[in-house]
């Protein structure tokens, strides 16, 4: 059985994808290295269903002054597996003073 024959219109002129692409793209910003961030010591902080946070101190734990919200901004933090009374664990790093 003979095949249908499918109707091409005439090509038209395109100008190549790269082309395109290198007349709409803008200038790329000068890149700038950031500078490594040394970190402390990792210590753990609990998190209760209220969002308060308590450190490991002096054989006890007491309210941290900052919540782990706050922790993110500033610090290395990773969630723990392992709860503690439905207590959530993260381990946090906080960056050591820069000497400039």
């Amino acid at each position: 059985m003979a095949q249908r024959q499918r109707f091409n219109r005439g090509k038209q002129k395109k100008t190549p994808v790269a082309v395109r692409a290198a007349m709409t793209r803008q200038p790329q910003p000068a890149y700038e290295r950031k500078i490594p961030t040394q970190y402390g010591k990792p210590f753990v902080v609990l998190e209760d269903l209220n969002k308060n946070t308590f450190e490991y101190a002096n054989g006890a734990w007491v309210p941290y002054s900052m919540s782990i919200a706050q922790c993110r901004q500033e610090c290395q933090v990773k969630e723990l597996p392992q709860k503690v009374n439905d207590k959530t664990r993260y381990e946090i790093r906080c960056p050591l003073p820069s000497e400039e």
